[in-house]
């Protein structure tokens, strides 16, 4: 299957939620990963980014935390689970995946934010992730913003 922006969209979708799943349960990371393909159609799914997101953020997270949370107004367990699953996911790619432009990875959190974050969550998402934005990629912010 070729990696399109659809399957990478449906990777984020499921890495999101399998995400707050990991937060919620603690369960192990294979476990949930495995229940993912038994329990959705992962035909049109970049299978390989679904898979590089949910163990990146865990194999990352002290890195990864320490990247947004200084951009917080609260304590990162202070945050909706929503919220913290976009922002682990989305700091990673930032930090791991400079071949995906930044705005991709703000639009897609964002978007995902509209869809099962709380209200106005998406708001929130996307001003953290402009200031992480512009720290770990300030080349490419100081260029798109010629």
């Amino acid at each position: 299957m070729s990696v399109t922006a659809s399957t990478r969209r449906k990777a984020r979708h499921f890495a999101m939620q399998a995400l707050y799943q990991w937060q919620m349960t603690g369960a192990n990371l294979g476990t949930i990963e495995a229940e993912f393909h038994a329990d959705n159609d992962m035909s049109k799914t970049d299978v390989a980014y679904f898979r590089e997101l949910l163990h990146g953020v865990a194999k990352n997270l002290d890195d990864i935390e320490g990247a947004y949370s200084q951009y917080l107004d609260r304590g990162v367990e202070e945050l909706d689970p929503v919220s913290r699953s976009l922002l682990r996911m989305s700091t990673y790619e930032m930090k791991n995946r400079v071949d995906v432009p930044y705005k991709v990875v703000i639009n897609e959190a964002v978007a995902l934010a509209k869809k099962f974050g709380p209200t106005d969550a998406f708001k929130f998402i996307n001003g953290i992730l402009d200031k992480v934005a512009a720290a770990e990629r300030s080349v490419e912010v100081k260029a798109d913003k010629g």
